[in-house]
């Protein structure tokens, strides 16, 4: 189980995009940490989610 937002969820195994993805984030909008770091855009295709991780997902809103 990974922690992701204070919800534990079974994604472990599965790449941060493909979490993004499949909870319709736009990765163009969000900043993802992971067990207190900031994972870099560029890594979201081959940084896996291991058991026991803690995330945050943060979306960016625009607005003036």
């Amino acid at each position: 189980m990974v922690k992701i937002n204070g919800r534990d969820i079974d994604i472990a195994g599965k790449t941060v995009i493909e979490y993004l993805s499949a909870a319709n984030y736009d990765p163009k909008r969000v900043a993802v940490e992971r067990n207190g770091e900031i994972v870099p855009k560029a890594q979201y295709d081959n940084t896996v989610f291991l058991d026991g991780d803690s995330v945050e997902v943060v979306s960016f809103v625009g607005g003036g």
